[in-house]
């Protein structure tokens, strides 16, 4: 089955030419722990009514069990899979054939700053790798390449987020 990403986009494109307001969309993500009372596990819930609960722990280095994927887990996992997406539709746009696609995502983080140990280490990651490792079809130009792997970096949308992070508001609302 032969899928195209501009036969897929057309419509869209068109509509948000038209109307760039259309273009606005809301991600969500809901969390309802099993037993409000347990520190150490929660469900993630990463698009409301889609059905999926992923389970949620926390990391050895600050007293959790780790027994389920982490919030930085979630992170990183998000990064791989968006960059993932991101050269999937890209090649196909190009007409370029991959032939084997992995992405890799590591991060770094102190967690003094969580544990709140020392106001001179931040809260969150220090450093994050994203390696992508992939192949195309023998006789690809090194050019088609080139602008694979640029606009596939560019077209990220979670990479460019957190290279350019959004302003964030949370609220606390007492039932």
């Amino acid at each position: 089955m032969s899928v195209s990403v501009p036969n897929a986009q057309r419509e869209v494109r068109a509509l948000y030419k038209e109307d760039p307001g259309a273009a606005m969309v809301t991600d969500h993500a809901v969390t309802r722990g099993v037993d409000p009372s347990d520190p150490f596990h929660s469900v993630v819930e990463p698009m409301d009514g889609c059905g999926v609960a992923v389970p949620i722990g926390v990391h050895r280095a600050l007293g959790g069990l780790h027994d389920a994927p982490t919030p930085g887990d979630m992170l990183c996992a998000a990064l791989a899979a968006c960059q993932d997406s991101s050269m999937r539709m890209v090649a196909n746009v190009l007409g370029v054939e991959l032939e084997f696609l992995e992405v890799r995502v590591t991060a770094d983080v102190d967690v003094r700053g969580a544990l709140n140990m020392s106001p001179d280490v931040p809260v969150g990651f220090q450093r994050m790798r994203c390696a992508v490792q992939f192949k195309v079809t023998e006789g690809t130009h090194p050019d088609m390449v080139k602008a694979l792997t640029f606009a596939a970096k560019r077209c990220c949308v979670v990479q460019q987020t957190l290279k350019n992070p959004p302003q964030v508001e949370t609220s606390f609302q007492l039932n």
